[in-house]
């Protein structure tokens, strides 16, 4: 997903438009955010960061609730499910909407049409990680490991037909490459266990990954974003280590029960603008690997419905199924 700072400006100057929410309107309580991944994954700690923020402009508290589980489906059923008054919202990755619906037989909810899209926060860069004392110290170690010993160089994910997992598919396919798939319950344990020397590697958003490598636990090794990026001006891309054109990253959006007023929703659009437009929430953002992005609702639903579709293809293609 892409946008530019013209969609911010838009949305704040809808803001002059909004009705009176009146004394006593929305916000007048506390508001809870779901998240349906583990505490510390790149989505739950971009999340803090933006909530902290819009609690403080609101005065109002953001109460974030990590329910992690099934790929996300249990986190996100109780946002389907919850009272669409603006008090309960969704801190979503791109995985649990487009990704995991696309894998599984029976859904317990429509990514489609039991939430109410509200803004497209960020696109989190994502890259490939080693432990600090392995002997890859490339892209292309890494891929020439891979092609010697068939089967052998394992990776860690966060589950079966997690983004983890598909993005090392994507990967594969791309370099023919024949890895062992080594899943958690998790991000951040899969993270922790490339680490510990468990497994070989693992592609990470490096929202997840980035106190690990700054504590030198872990070694980036290349990101998979376009062009380097400013946090790591010395990690090549994919594209320079030897996987031209090779792009993946992931994305956390926001999201409300269908039926949300759309007064609430325009008015978390905005206030989301607001914060995304701060310096120093951004600068904070991408200190952890989130770049800012911001979407009206609208164009968030309709990229939404594109990456939907999308992924169903990719995942029905290769044949990708969840935990």
């Amino acid at each position: 997903m892409t946008c530019t700072r013209r969609t911010a400006i838009a949305a704040l100057a809808a803001g002059a438009c909004l009705p009176a929410l009146g004394q006593g309107g929305w916000p007048n309580k506390p508001v809870r955010m779901i998240i349906p991944l583990a505490v510390g994954s790149a989505v739950d700690n971009a999340a803090r960061v933006v909530t902290q923020k819009m609690g403080e402009n609101l005065g109002q508290s953001f109460v974030l609730e990590n329910i992690a589980g099934s790929a996300g489906l249990i986190g996100a059923e109780r946002v389907a499910r919850a009272a669409p008054d603006g008090y309960t919202l969704g801190g979503f990755n791109d995985s649990v909407l487009t990704m995991v619906p696309n894998m599984q037989a029976r859904m317990p909810w429509n990514a489609l049409t039991d939430f109410d899209p509200v803004s497209l926060v960020g696109t989190i860069e994502w890259g490939l990680v080693v432990r600090s004392d392995s002997p890859l110290r490339t892209l292309g170690d890494f891929l020439a490991a891979a092609k010697a010993s068939p089967g052998k160089l394992t990776y860690g994910s966060g589950g079966n037909g997690s983004p983890q997992h598909i993005g090392m598919a994507l990967v594969a396919g791309r370099a023919g490459l024949d890895m062992l798939h080594v899943p958690y319950k998790g991000a951040t344990p899969a993270a922790v266990a490339v680490a510990a020397g468990e497994v070989d590697a693992s592609l990470q958003g490096l929202g997840t990954v980035v106190s690990l490598v700054q504590a030198g636990k872990l070694r980036l090794l290349a990101v998979s974003a376009p062009a380097r990026l400013a946090q790591f001006p010395g990690v090549p891309t994919f594209g320079e280590s030897g996987m031209p054109g090779f792009t993946f990253n992931s994305w956390f959006a926001i999201v409300a029960p269908a039926g949300t007023p759309r007064e609430i929703i325009t008015r978390l659009n905005v206030e989301i603008a607001k914060v995304l437009a701060d310096p120093a929430t951004r600068d904070k953002l991408v200190a952890l690997g989130v770049t800012p992005r911001g979407l009206p609702a609208a164009e968030f639903g309709q990229a939404l419905r594109t990456q939907y579709e999308l992924y169903r293809n990719l995942i029905q293609e290769r044949g990708i199924k969840a935990d």
